[in-house]
């Protein structure tokens, strides 16, 4: 009995680890690729010549992947640390701060606001 009842403990800890690493492991797969996407753009962008307004677009690209970047090596820290709540809590903003602006990217590259 008392065998059933450690394996069972066991099996919540486990879950409960599993939950807890989901999120920073989406991040850091996520981030990672986004930061190759913004890398291509900013190759697409300087081999088409686009002008003032490809000059603008790279820019921002690279801050993006920037940002990526830094929310992909939080995620891997939270995966890794102790302090893993808060490190999580700074993966995903800098995550969602590249999202918007890769998407705010997007709208300038094909309505050429820029």
């Amino acid at each position: 009995m008392s065998c059933f009842s450690f394996m069972g403990i066991f099996n919540i800890y486990r879950l409960k680890m599993t939950e807890r690493n989901e999120l920073p492991q989406h991040i850091l797969t996520t981030s990672a690729q986004l930061v190759g996407v913004c890398m291509t753009v900013i190759s697409l962008v300087k081999a088409l010549h686009i002008g003032q307004a490809g000059s603008f677009l790279d820019k921002f690209l690279a801050i993006d992947a920037l940002l990526f970047t830094v929310s992909t090596a939080l995620s891997y820290a939270a995966m890794r640390g102790a302090k893993s709540a808060n490190l999580e809590k700074y993966a995903d903003q800098f995550f969602i701060l590249g999202l918007l602006e890769l998407g705010a990217c997007a709208v300038l590259l094909s309505f050429e606001i820029i």
